[in-house]
């Protein structure tokens, strides 16, 4: 799922169709950053497909992979999201979830026949995405004067960080997200600037 300084996750949003006994499967693979990005997504494809029975996804998240989700939406327990998670960690991936809508075809899979449809449906979604891998990220809250902002800037800037959020008064305070592979090197140069308050934490 993970080297030690990137995860893997998708580029960009896929669709493909598996069908088994006429009941149509359509997988719907989207890169995603938090949960909450999953009700949009969903709610879009209940309106979409408001003739379809279920609306089963999965999900896992972060670049440790705890944060997960599976969820079979009335199929029969196990039957959907697990399959639908399991090909998800299979292609060492995270910060994905994936939808897949069912429309019945009239005829009953029975529990390892939904296990194979929705297994393939995932499959094939993920197959048709391009791969991308993204730096894992560190947090660090700063707190300085404002006349060291074009020397905190500086060092940003070479550890190819990205500020996330800034507040300026008398004081700057900024939250500044660093690429892991830079970030021993950005701890060590705030930690030797003794008029800096800091603090960090693994996004």
């Amino acid at each position: 799922m993970e080297s030690t300084t990137h995860i893997t996750t998708i580029a960009a949003p896929t669709v493909a169709e598996h069908k088994a006994k006429g009941s149509r499967f359509l997988a719907y693979a989207y890169p995603i950053t938090q949960a909450e990005d999953l009700k949009p997504l969903l709610q879009a494809l209940h309106d979409e497909h408001h003739k379809a029975v279920h609306w089963c996804y999965a999900y896992r998240l972060g670049h440790e992979g705890t944060q997960f989700r599976a969820n079979d939406d009335g199929e029969p327990s196990g039957s959907a999201g697990m399959p639908i998670l399991r090909q998800i960690d299979s292609a060492g991936l995270t910060d994905v979830v994936v939808i897949v809508v069912r429309y019945f075809g009239g005829t009953l899979l029975g529990v390892p026949g939904l296990i194979q449809a929705y297994k393939q449906a995932t499959v094939l979604a993920l197959q048709a995405a391009s791969r991308l891998d993204k730096p894992i990220l560190q947090s660090h809250r700063l707190q300085f004067a404002y006349e060291k902002m074009s020397e905190v800037m500086r060092l940003i800037k070479r550890c190819e960080g990205q500020i996330v959020e800034q507040h300026m008064d008398m004081q700057v305070a900024l939250c500044v997200a660093v690429p892991l592979v830079h970030a021993a090197a950005f701890t060590q140069q705030i930690q030797d600037w003794h008029w800096l308050q800091t603090g960090a934490e693994d996004e």
